[in-house]
Formats: C-alpha cells, structure tokens, sequence
C-alpha cells in the first residue's frame, strides 16, 4: 500500500456496528429481561425493596429496547429472522418473548399492584404463546433437513415449559382480581397451563437426558441453558403454589388440593435435585476442561433459574405452611442477586467492545 492509498480495513462507522449488531441479535436476549424481572420478584419478596425497584426500572428499559431491536430487525432483516425461527437450536429461544412479557407483568402486581398493565401484558402473553408454540413446532415438524437430536436439543428446548407456565402465573394473579365466573375460568385455565407445562417438561426432559448419557458430550455442549432444566422445574414449583393460594377462590381446586401440594413438592424436588448436578458439571466444564467463561446472552438463561428457584421456594413455603424451609430464600437471593450482576456486567462489556471497539485486540 503506498503511504497515498486509502486503507481498506478501515473500523466499522458506529452505524454500522449497530446494524450489524441488530442482525445477528439472538432471538433468546429477552432472557434479560426473563432474569431480571425475576430477580427483582426475588428481592422483593425477601424484603430489599429498593433494589427490587432498581433492577425493575432496569428491566422496563430492557423490555422496550429489545422490543425495538426485535421489530427493526424483522424489518431490516427478514432473512435472518426467519432463519432463526427454524433452527432447532435458535427457535426455542423466542419463547423468552413470551416468558419476559409474562415476567413483566408479574412485577406490576408484585411491585407497584397495577392489575391494568399486567393485564395488557397478560393478553399480549398469551397470543404470543399462541403464536409461538404453533409457529415454532409447527415448522421444526415439517422443515425437510432435519440435525440430530445430539446436535438439535438442549436445555433452551424447555423456554416452551417455562413460558407456559409464567402465562399460568400471570393468570393465577390475575385471576384474584377478577368478578365471578371470569375468576372461575381463570383459575381454570391456570390449571390447565401448568398441567400442559409439567406433561411438555416430561417429554423434553426425557429427550434431554438421553442426550446427556447416551451422546458424547463436550464441555462446549453444556450450554448456559441446561440451567433451565432447573428453572422450568422452579416456575412450575410457582404456579402450582399460587393455584393453592387461590382455593378460595375456584371451588373445583378444593378436590385437586391433594393432587396440587404433590405435584407441587414434585416440581420443587425435581429442580432441586438439577442444582448440585448443574453445579458439577459446571465446574467439571471451567475448572478441569478449562473453558472460559466469555459473555454470550444465552447465560441469562442461568441466571433466570437461580433467581426462579428463590421465588418457588418463597412461595411454596406460603402455600404448605413449610416454615423450615423459610431460610433458604434468604440466602439464595444473594446468589441469584450476584450472578445477576456478574452476567450483566459482561453484558455491558460486550456491548461497548461491539459498538465502540472498547477492549479489542489491534
């Protein structure tokens, strides 16, 4: 190159980099909010009230932002969108659409008592879980070019289970609110979401678990999302808590009581039994495979769980009367609270090195 000649590797222009940015936007970022949302419900119930308005006022700009990157996106980038929605490892991940909306609206009752709002985010909730659900596995069922399931399934597969059952805790909310018979109907279909949630989580589990014991696994196969086998366990420990609560209010509950505490208790073993399995593995992919932890939006999907795992154990603790179990909430908020701030530090790194260069290698 003469000293002349314009160079051709000049740095991307700012726009440029946001564009860039906006296309490749992972369909499952509303994990954030998912994570954030829940962890402010965890704080809030534990009794750190300023911090819980905090991180929700952090989570209504992130709603909105990741709203208008998604929209600019299937505007600007209608090729990537869809490409996104049928892949068997990037489709799963728009469940977190429905999941963070959910989410929201669970905070406008939890922090401020607004039952309008959430009501809104109710409705939108529900027609997106519509029309993801049908959308997403519809077009996993009929795309010609199939991967393995090795090489197809992880953890983000249960966003299904885990929105499902943040629409039936929204509604259980909700649905106090409301005169009769909408009351009635409500509860209803809050039963009828978390039981629909808890079959899906069987059938996904299972497919998951031969994936882990039946295929060779690399430290780069466990995905921040595995986490979810945990936290769509501990959003279903929620919702079946919040149905009891509600027996006053849906006579037909009263004979599903029995049937509601067991699966119940189910469902919070269950995602208990993931956390030291989780842990392990973990430390068995950082410690002795010696991967790195580097950002990636996918680890909200981990920090979700931990702080779903605070509110199910709160609120089953509420409904079963299980005093003994009334510290373990208080403790492990701190920890959901911590990753929390780790994950979105990362997060603010990797966007100024993506739109500024801050913290690239020249």
């Amino acid at each position: 190159m003469t000293p002349n000649q314009p160079s051709t590797s000049q740095p991307a222009t700012l726009t440029a980099r946001l564009s860039d940015a906006v296309r490749s936007l992972s369909p499952s970022y509303f994990g954030l909010v998912m994570a954030t949302g829940i962890v402010s419900s965890a704080l809030h119930l534990t009794g750190m009230h300023t911090l819980s308005l905090v991180l929700f006022w952090v989570n209504l700009l992130a709603y909105g932002v990741l709203w208008t990157l998604t929209i600019i996106r299937v505007a600007m980038f209608p090729r990537e969108f869809l490409n996104d929605l049928k892949g068997h490892q990037t489709g799963p991940g728009f469940f977190t659409t429905i999941a963070g909306t959910c989410i929201v609206g669970t905070q406008f009752i939890l922090l401020n008592q607004d039952y309008a709002t959430a009501s809104v985010l109710w409705v939108l909730g529900i027609v997106l879980w519509v029309g993801m659900t049908y959308v997403v596995f519809t077009t996993l069922t009929i795309k010609e070019e199939k991967p393995s399931l090795d090489e197809g399934i992880s953890g983000a597969w249960l966003l299904a289970v885990v929105s499902t059952q943040s629409v039936a805790v929204l509604t259980t909310l909700i649905a106090t609110r409301l005169d009769q018979p909408l009351k009635l109907e409500a509860n209803f279909f809050a039963l009828s979401m978390w039981l629909w949630g808890g079959m899906l989580y069987i059938w996904m589990i299972s497919l998951i678990f031969y994936r882990y014991t039946f295929f060779k696994f690399f430290a780069s196969d466990l995905a921040p999302p595995y986490w979810i086998n945990m936290g769509a366990m501990a959003i279903s420990t929620v919702a079946g808590s919040l149905l009891i609560l509600n027996v006053d209010h849906a006579p037909f509950l009263h004979s599903l009581l029995p049937f509601l505490k067991g699966f119940t208790v189910f469902y919070w073993a269950t995602g208990t039994w993931w956390i030291p399995m989780l842990f392990i593995l973990a430390v068995w992919r950082s410690v002795y495979k010696k991967l790195p932890f580097t950002y990636d939006p996918l680890y909200w999907g981990a920090v979700f769980p931990l702080g779903m795992y605070t509110v199910a154990t709160y609120q089953m603790d509420r409904a079963l009367n299980l005093y003994f179990l009334q510290w373990l909430p208080n403790y492990f908020v701190f920890i959901a609270a911590a990753v929390w701030l780790a994950t979105f530090s990362g997060m603010v790194r990797r966007i100024a090195q993506t739109l500024f260069g801050t913290g690239h290698r020249h």
